[in-house]
């Protein structure tokens, strides 16, 4: 027999948009009774049957939150079981996720724009998405204040992501149908990104080297990524090639080509061959050279237009901190 949650009562809601629920200025109720169905359930799932469209991690925010009420008592546990006949209230109310898709002024540079796709020129310090601890003043919401198109793509059309301390360049998608393009590409590896690296140590032996080394969580810090034995251990494939521009006595400057795209692929793959990015002290790297984060730019986005079929490339050069980096090191800059 189905479950079901009957509604007592309830006020007109809207969609929510993607990841982040956003409510509109009101703060809606809606007031729900548990079926015999439902007796012995937990509450988190209760709730989650009874309000549907919402997702569970803002339903789990409410009831955290104390907008949640069983029978008038606030501050139950998510485990907490219900029993036939009672009564759930869920203040719809906005939360730090709910506002967080909103348009705001921020800057962020511009490579390239028409119609279907823009190509950003992200500098170092700004986030990306919307997360906790950073709720606002992500390029997320610069690109809604930046194009209303925006609004109407999940994600603002974000295909990719760079790291907040990482400067340089991400494609972003207009339309659904762009978006669904430009992550198939990425996804068959069809789509070339190339950073630029200022690392610890002098290089040693072959100019090139490429690591195929699989990346998961580290199992000593959930916080860090780390390579790690599949045989053991979750993680994923993945590869990036190296082409040495310049090495000193104390530092290195590597062209870094990405042939998967995994979460901190190539600060963890550097540190595994002994070079850790200057100033990424998450896998080993220190201050030097006055740069205070982590010395990775992506230099370099070349792919097909998903509708015109063209062939497109862009290339930034490293933002100042880099060039005063490299000239402080003394390693020679080519802005070519």
């Amino acid at each position: 027999m189905k479950q079901t949650v009957g509604i007592i009562s309830a006020a007109p809601l809207g969609l929510l948009v993607d990841e982040g629920e956003e409510l509109g200025p009101d703060v809606d109720i809606r007031v729900l009774q548990v079926s015999p169905e439902q007796h012995g359930e937990r509450l988190d799932k209760a709730l989650a049957l009874g309000v549907a469209e919402f997702s569970r991690s803002y339903l789990q925010q409410l009831l955290e939150s104390g907008f949640v009420t069983l029978n008038g008592k606030p501050g139950l546990k998510a485990s907490h079981k219900v029993k036939a006949g009672d009564a759930i209230s869920v203040e719809l109310k906005a939360t730090p996720q709910s506002q967080a898709f909103k348009p705001e002024a921020v800057e962020f540079g511009v490579a390239y724009e028409d119609a279907h796709i823009l190509v950003v020129n992200k500098p170092a310090g700004l986030v990306v998405h919307p997360a906790p601890g950073n709720w606002s003043g992500t390029l997320l919401n610069g690109l809604l204040a930046h194009d209303p198109c925006f609004l109407a793509v999940p994600r603002a059309g974000i295909v990719h992501r760079l790291d907040k301390d990482t400067s340089g360049l991400m494609v972003v998608a207009k339309s659904r149908e762009v978006m669904d393009a430009l992550v198939k590409a990425i996804a068959a590896r069809e789509v070339s990104r190339q950073y630029l690296a200022l690392a610890h140590g002098a290089w040693v032996g072959p100019k090139n080297k490429s690591v195929d080394a699989p990346i998961g969580r580290d199992p000593r810090n959930r916080l860090r990524m780390a390579v790690v034995d599949l045989a053991t251990q979750s993680g994923k494939t993945a590869r990036t090639d190296f082409e040495l521009q310049a090495s000193a006595v104390t530092s290195c400057y590597v062209r870094c080509i990405l042939h998967t795209g995994r979460t901190h692929q190539i600060r963890v793959h550097m540190a595994s061959i002994g070079h850790p990015l200057v100033a990424d002290a998450v896998y080993g790297g220190s201050p030097l050279f006055g740069l205070t984060r982590q010395a990775l730019h992506a230099t370099r986005l070349a792919f097909v237009h998903p509708v015109t079929n063209k062939q497109l490339a862009f290339d930034v050069t490293v933002p100042p901190d880099m060039q005063q980096g490299l000239a402080h090191s003394g390693l020679s800059y080519n802005p070519a």
